[in-house]
Parts: structure tokens; C-alpha cells; sequence
């Protein structure tokens, strides 16, 4: 009898290597090796959605230690997601290019760096061009996470651990707020005035998982793709012989695979045949949810300034809103593989819509959290539906570049979005801010709804 948890001979006939790797992968069972890398890789969200929503902390302290006007604040704001769109085109292709492991070692490894240095900065000059740094070597952690995940889960389970490991990154968030709430106001440790030490932590924080990463296995996939096939057959082995030995239990066979050959893929494959309508569907869809989602975490605390609350206050408020994005990423997790991506992604949409109208027009404290609260619990079913959705959509040798690209289109809107919601803010108020969200996400529904295909449950390679 052949022993199922060894390497099978490979064929470049009727099932090609990538396939046949893809297919051992698939049919293995969760055990703790999966588990493993799923908080490993997850721990490094945490990071990227820290940074994205520290801005928003930043704007509203600095405004006051600093004087900022209104153009400086949406520069603070700005910067980081400038060097987020920069880095998601360029370290997203790289990493089709060189690797997935070597990239995330180097985008880790550059923010923490800059977000070191950023933290010592003198004034708001050095403080915008290095947080500018820090964003590029975070612009395409998200993208890496969602690839590096993808590539290596049981189809099975593939939705439900990609949620998990955001759940682990969206603690970021009400972390971000919390501290900040904590350290502003005058507050100095060790002669620092506290805003440095929310940037000292991120840095601190990535350092430490930098070390921890250099123990990941290049994706076997990937390295199929670029023709190091018996390295690909070693690793997908060691992993099958770990996961018998963690479940004490015989391995499935390997299922008969679709033969849909893996291969390199050209850039410009994004804009041909059945690719270049996913393509046009997924820029959109990047460009309208990132005035839905990341327009409230970024923005809430100027918001709420605006509405007439201390800095103290509206950061509190805001870290309790923001409470919302861990619970709705646990609460995607066992929604997500038994839901269809595009439907998830559209009913979570129009609860983010409804919620955030009715966030732009509350005033009593107990309506802005709660309003917060609901609209942060359906942003995270949506961001973790639609994060699984993107990793399906591409072919392996495609993947990190398309979602990377359509990724920074997402950091420029957000670069571009503080400009114009202060402006509407300052002249219109939040509720106009809200209304016009509504809008674009309601569009952003027809968009997947007419264009996106259907994903939940299918291999990478069937999809």
C-alpha cells in the first residue's frame, strides 16, 4: 500500500506538479502546524491595521501639541498610506517575482525601521517623511498575508483561518485608540511625550516578529510555478509527515486533481480573457470600500472632534467603537466558508452603510459608541470576507501582483480621502461625510453582484 503522507511521483502529463502539490495540500487535515502559521503570519495584520488607524490617533493629537491646521492633520493622515501604495505595487510584484518568506521578511524589517525612526522625529516634516518609509514597507503585509495564507490552507478551512488570523490583527485597532487615549494629553515616559511611544510599540512589536517569521517555509505553490519543483515536493512533504504526526491519524489520499496546470504568468494576463473582468471588478471594489472602511477608523477621531469632544474623549469613544473590529472578525469566522464570499461581502456592505448614516448623525456619547460598535462589527465580516475573496480570483503566478496593485489603488483613495472628508466635514458636517460613504458602498455591492464570480468551497486552481 503506498504510503499517502510520502511524496507521490509527479507527472507533467495528466497531472501537472502544481496541481499535484495543490491537491496534497488541500485534502490534509487542520491540525496545529496550521494553526501555527496562521498566528504567525496574522500577528503581522496586527501591525498593518495599527499603523492604518494610528494615523487618525496621530492627526487628532498632533493637531493640538503642534498646531496643526487642516491641511497638516490630512498630511499626518495622508503619509503612511502614500507609502502604502507605493510599497503594495512594488513589494506585492516583487514577491510573484522572489518569493513570499522573502518578502515578508523584508517589508517587517523596513517598518520597523522607519517606525523607529519616526518616532524620534523633531518636527512634522521629518514626521510625515518617515512615516511615508514605514508605509512602504508595510503596503504590502496585508497582500502577503492573504497570499502566503491562501496558498498553504486546506481548502476546507481556508475562509475560517484567514478570519482567524485577521481576528489576531484587528486587536490592533482598539490598541491603537486605547493607548492613545492613554498617552496623549501631556503624558511623557522617560522624557518621550506619549504619541512616540505608540510608534516605539509598533516598531518594538515588528522587530520581535521578524525573528519569529524566519522560521516560515517558502509556499510550495510558488515554487512550483518557478520550476523548483523537487524543493516544492520537499516541503509539502516534511509538512504532511508533521500534520500525521500531530493528529495521530493516516493522511486522506491524494483526490484525483483537476488538470489546470500552474505557470508563470505574465503581468499583463490581468487584462485579457476571463482575468481582465475580475480585474476591472476588484479595482473598483478596492476604490469604494476603502471610503466605507477605512474612511471611519481613520477618520472617527477627528470626527468626533469636529462634533465638539476633547481630544481625551473622542479618542476613548473611538477605541470603544473600534471594540467592534476583533468581535466582527470572530463573528465572520464561523459565517465564512458556509456563506457564499459575494453574498457576505454584500449584506456586511449595507450594514456598514446603514450604520455609518446613523454614526454621521448621532450625538449623545451612548449613540456615537454604539453606532460605532455596529458599524466596525459589520466592516470586519466584510474585510475578512472579501480579504478570502481576492486570494481566489487570481491564478498562483498572478496572485500577489493583482491583489497587490488593486491593494494600492486602495492606499492612494485612502492617501486622497482625508483631503476631501475634512473638507466636506469642515463645511458640510459628518453627516454628509456618512451619506456620501453610503452611496459608494451601495455601488460597491453592485459592482461584486454583477461581476465577481462565485468562490466559497472550490480549490484555488478549479476557481
Amino acid at each position: 500500500m503506498r504510503d499517502t503522507a510520502s511524496p507521490a511521483p509527479e507527472r507533467r502529463g495528466g497531472h501537472p506538479v502544481a496541481t499535484r502539490a495543490a491537491a496534497r495540500l488541500d485534502r490534509l487535515p487542520p491540525s496545529r502546524w496550521h494553526r501555527r502559521i496562521t498566528l504567525v503570519v496574522g500577528i503581522g495584520a496586527f501591525f498593518d491595521l495599527y499603523e492604518i488607524f494610528l494615523g487618525g490617533v496621530l492627526a487628532a493629537v498632533l493637531a493640538a501639541q503642534w498646531n496643526l491646521g487642516h491641511t497638516a492633520r490630512s498630511w499626518v493622515i495622508a503619509a503612511g498610506f502614500l507609502g502604502m501604495f507605493a510599497g503594495a505595487n512594488v513589494l506585492s510584484v516583487l514577491a510573484d517575482r522572489l518569493g513570499r518568506r522573502r518578502m515578508f521578511l523584508v517589508n517587517l524589517g523596513a517598518y520597523s525601521l522607519f517606525s523607529l525612526a519616526s518616532a524620534f522625529a523633531p518636527n512634522l516634516s521629518w514626521l510625515l517623511a518617515l512615516r511615508f518609509l514605514a508605509g512602504v514597507g508595510l503596503g504590502a503585509e496585508l497582500v502577503l498575508v492573504d497570499t502566503y495564507l491562501a496558498e498553504f490552507l486546506p481548502r476546507a478551512v481556508r475562509g475560517r483561518y484567514l478570519a482567524y488570523a485577521y481576528t489576531f490583527g484587528f486587536v490592533g485597532v482598539p490598541v491603537a485608540a486605547l493607548l492613545g487615549a492613554r498617552l496623549v494629553a501631556g503624558h511623557q515616559l522617560l522624557g518621550l511625550d506619549g504619541w512616540r511611544w505608540l510608534l516605539i510599540a509598533g516598531a518594538l512589536g515588528a522587530g520581535f516578529l521578524q525573528v519569529m517569521r524566519r522560521q516560515l517555509p517558502e509556499s510550495p505553490r510558488w515554487l512550483v510555478v518557478q520550476g523548483r519543483d523537487a524543493e516544492a515536493r520537499r516541503i509539502v512533504a516534511g509538512i504532511e509527515e508533521r500534520v500525521a504526526a500531530e493528529t495521530g491519524q493516516t493522511l486522506p489520499s491524494v483526490p484525483e486533481a483537476e488538470n489546470v496546470p500552474e505557470r508563470r504568468v505574465p503581468l499583463g494576463e490581468m487584462f485579457r480573457g476571463d482575468y481582465r473582468r475580475r480585474t476591472l471588478m476588484w479595482w473598483v471594489f478596492q476604490v469604494l470600500q476603502t471610503v466605507g472602511y477605512y474612511g471611519f477608523g481613520s477618520l472617527a477621531p477627528v470626527v468626533l472632534t469636529a462634533k465638539g469632544y476633547t481630544v481625551t474623549d473622542s479618542l476613548l469613544y473611538a477605541a470603544l467603537g473600534y471594540c467592534g473590529y476583533p468581535i466582527g472578525s470572530a463573528l465572520s469566522i464561523p459565517l465564512i466558508d458556509r456563506i457564499e464570499r459575494r453574498t457576505l461581502i454584500i449584506a456586511a456592505a449595507l450594514g456598514i452603510a446603514a450604520c455609518g448614516l446613523a454614526f454621521g448623525f448621532a450625538a449623545a456619547p451612548w449613540a456615537i459608541v454604539a453606532f460605532g460598535f455596529l458599524l466596525t462589527v459589520c466592516s470586519n465580516v466584510f474585510s475578512n470576507a472579501f480579504h478570502v475573496y481576492q486570494t481566489e480570483i487570481f491564478p498562483t503566478g498572478l496572485r500577489s501582483s493583482a491583489i497587490g496593485i488593486a491593494y494600492a489603488l486602495s492606499r492612494l483613495t485612502s492617501a486622497v480621502l482625508p483631503f476631501v472628508a475634512l473638507t466636506v466635514l469642515t463645511d458640510l458636517g459628518a453627516a454628509v461625510v456618512f451619506a456620501g460613504s453610503a452611496v459608494l458602498m451601495v455601488l460597491l455591492c453592485l459592482d461584486v453582484a454583477l461581476l465577481g464570480p462565485r468562490s466559497t468551497g472550490r480549490s484555488l486552481e478549479r476557481i
